[in-house]
């Protein structure tokens, strides 16, 4: 019998998976990617190092999919606290100023009608925010990517980060008002 892998849950391909259907887990990985690479972005501060977290999560997903159990939690947050733990540890092994290697927002946000001083503004602010953005501590950052670039909602954050609801918030919270201060500074 033919599968649709397309229309499959998540659950059910990673079940699918654990049985060595390689193209199960193709669907899960096409579909989980971008969202890996952007999460895992986000904390460690570089596109590169992004990638081959993203890919070791996937790796790791594929040769644990057996072990994955929809008893205890989603799929998609069982794979993300994979991703996001890489991360962490990543981004603890350097320095926070690597962090400054992040891609400039304003360059990809470049509005040819700016003036060049409009435009020179905008990288600075850029620059400002990238800056306080590697200050934070990672378990911050990771709350903030979860919440704010990836969506999700402070439960599925908490189970992703092994905490609860109510320290995600405190994270949150701590990041926001760290990230006022650090630019309300600058001006």
């Amino acid at each position: 019998m033919a599968r649709d892998h397309a229309a499959a849950t998540d659950e059910a391909l990673i079940a699918w998976s654990a049985g060595g259907d390689r193209p199960a887990f193709n669907a899960l990985a096409a579909r989980h990617l971008p969202r890996l690479h952007a999460l895992a972005q986000r904390i460690t501060g570089s596109a590169a190092e992004a990638e081959e977290i993203a890919q070791e999560a996937l790796l790791r997903a594929w040769q644990q999919a057996a072990r994955f159990d929809p008893g205890r939690a989603r799929f998609g947050t069982w794979l993300y606290r994979i991703a996001a733990n890489l991360a962490i540890d990543a981004a603890r092994r350097r320095p926070a100023a690597a962090m400054l290697a992040v891609h400039d927002l304003a360059d990809s946000l470049a509005d040819p009608g700016l003036t060049p001083e409009d435009s020179l503004a905008l990288r600075q602010q850029d620059a400002a925010l990238q800056a306080a953005l590697a200050a934070l501590p990672e378990r911050q950052r990771a709350a903030l990517a979860l919440a704010h670039d990836q969506g999700l909602s402070g439960a599925e954050a908490a189970a992703i980060l092994d905490t609860s609801e109510r320290a995600v918030e405190g994270l949150l919270h701590r990041a926001r008002r760290f990230l006022a201060a650090r630019l309300a500074a600058l001006g």
